[in-house]
């Protein structure tokens, strides 16, 4: 919040639950925990260090019920390996550590009535359906409403207005039905019709094969689908105009301001001081923010644009390989999927978007207004072409070598660097300590893999 004086009424505070940094004086983690306390700094005394996995199950027994008496909300236990030595050999996947898993507790359920159902569209033209429920109580708060995410659910489900259903929220957060109380079923109840049109727009609904969700296809005339393009573009991960928000973007789309990105750039004081509450300063704050937003990344620009399927990783890596919006615009299909994390749907998607006359001039009209079109990413000098285009994944810790010093040295003698293991991997360089996973991975694709020596050799042939 920006209001600190809130923020100060709130009393906010925090467990610590790990003691991170290089000659720390312990050999396992509960004398980390227990110099944390020392410290003076805030631990939760529910933790414990057990013998055996007897103790471990007899722990989470324990706490199943009385967790619901702490003072915070909680959905599971964490069982981490204890000795420090025994975590530091298990190491990290590139989301989590080996060393320690969570157990999930049953979430809590209860029965409520399905009042209706409501359909949304989002910015890509999805239609997602909506239970409205009676208000139920559950894990701390009160509950209006859950997703149901598509046809297929409420025909699984079998769902039907006026139903008492079973509600849960899935990691004690995100609500939603899981099951029909159908003892309680009226005989007059009917199964429920999908939509056969948006509700926003009226347009007739399609539902491609093989894909679960209804879409409206009027990307350029459905309210909905035009503000969310908006909302997308502006937010933290793309452009960051933290001075925008959603109802002055719908406020701009209800005046005919702002349509499309682009227009965000046009907007002038004439158009601002004609919304609601907008005065000088927070006037000057929106241009600030639109202003200096032209100086966000290639790779932000290219998530924030809205290309279907291409998220902030996918924009990232294909921001290296086609370090300008003018390559990525003229990039083949089989340019595209030779882009590492880009397969058949992404690359139809960036060639079907750039297809679009009003894609190119959105882009054209943004490259206008001053927003980055290109990458500020330097690859390395051409050393050869020994390698000749061939895709490496380095996994491990090499004598000679930090992980980076290798990728640079592959770029610079004509291959190419993924992060991910996959049939079109031509070698897996594997260091010592490698993950286990993408190893069996590249074993069960017939995936070549190669040691330190041999990639050595590789550059000398």
């Amino acid at each position: 919040m920006q209001d600190s004086s809130e923020v100060a009424k709130r009393k906010l505070d925090c467990y610590v639950y790990y003691l991170l940094g290089e000659s720390a004086g312990v050999e396992n983690h509960s004398q980390a925990i227990a110099k944390l306390i020392s410290w003076g700094f805030n631990v939760s005394p529910t933790y414990k260090a057990c013998k055996n996995l007897d103790e471990v199950l007899d722990y989470i027994n324990h706490w199943e019920k009385r967790r619901l008496k702490l003072p915070l909300e909680t959905d599971g236990v964490v069982i981490k390996v204890n000795r420090i030595a025994h975590q530091e050999q298990l190491g990290f996947t590139a989301k989590s550590p080996r060393w320690a898993i969570s157990y999930k507790y049953k979430s809590e359920s209860q029965s409520t009535q399905l009042k209706s159902i409501t359909f949304q569209v989002g910015r890509t033209g999805a239609v997602t359906p909506v239970a409205e429920l009676e208000p139920v109580l559950l894990a701390g708060t009160t509950v209006k409403r859950a997703s149901l995410h598509n046809a297929n659910e409420i025909a699984r489900l079998d769902l039907r207005v006026g139903d008492y259903v079973f509600v849960e929220k899935g990691g004690e957060i995100i609500p939603k039905v899981t099951g029909v109380d159908l003892s309680k079923r009226s005989a007059k109840s009917k199964a429920i019709q999908y939509i056969a049109s948006c509700p926003e727009c009226k347009t007739e609904l399609i539902r491609q094969e093989g894909e679960a969700v209804h879409y409206c296809p009027n990307r350029k005339g459905c309210p909905p689908q035009i503000k969310g393009r908006v909302e997308h573009f502006i937010q933290r991960k793309a452009m960051d105009i933290d001075s925008l928000g959603e109802k002055t973007i719908s406020q701009l789309y209800e005046k005919g301001f702002v349509k499309s990105p682009a227009d965000l750039y046009d907007l002038g004081e004439e158009q601002l001081s004609q919304l609601d509450g907008f005065k000088d300063l927070s006037i000057e704050n929106v241009l600030k923010g639109i202003t200096q937003s032209k100086s966000t990344q290639y790779s932000a620009v290219l998530f924030g644009i809205g290309i279907r399927f291409v998220g902030k990783t996918v924009a990232e890596k294909l921001s290296l390989h086609f370090p300008s919006i003018d390559k990525l615009m003229k990039a083949s299909y089989d340019d595209l999927i030779n882009t590492p994390e880009v397969g058949e749907k992404i690359a139809r998607s960036i060639i079907e978007f750039f297809s679009d006359k009003e894609n190119r001039d959105e882009i054209k009209r943004l490259k206008n207004a001053g927003v980055q079109m290109e990458s500020d990413y330097k690859e390395p000098d051409k050393v050869s072409n020994v390698l000749g285009n061939k895709s490496f994944v380095i996994s491990g810790v090499f004598k000679s070598y930090e992980r980076d010093q290798l990728k640079e040295i592959i770029l610079a003698h004509g291959g190419r660097v993924l992060s991910g293991v996959s049939g079109k991997l031509d070698y897996l360089l594997a260091g010592e300590n490698m993950g286990p996973s993408k190893l069996q991975k590249a074993e069960k694709l017939g995936v070549k893999i190669i040691s330190e020596e041999e990639f050595v050799s590789m550059l000398k042939e």
